[in-house]
């Protein structure tokens, strides 16, 4: 019966490091969730640039309206017959 008792404590103690200590312990699994939702929310913010860069690319290839409105923004472009107004704050 001793022998029983001592393989069951043995068990239990191996089950228990494994548990707190182990390759599948409690804190890197934790650690591991961590990880994976940081990636997600990383993930989630490149596929958010991705899709307005596509619809940027979209809309340049569309219309003139994109290229005129960058060209005025970027380059500072103005049309025939326009008035430039610059105002100082």
């Amino acid at each position: 019966m001793k022998i029983l008792i001592c393989v069951i404590i043995l068990l239990i103690a191996h089950l228990q490091y494994r548990l707190w200590l182990g390759d599948a312990s409690l804190a890197q699994i934790n650690s591991s969730r961590h990880h994976l939702e940081e990636v997600t929310k990383d993930a989630q913010e490149k596929k958010e640039r991705n899709e307005s860069l596509y619809a940027e690319v979209k809309d340049l290839r569309k219309g003139m309206e994109t290229i005129e409105e960058r060209a005025r923004y970027d380059l500072g472009m103005i049309k025939e017959n326009e008035t430039f107004f610059q105002v100082l704050e």
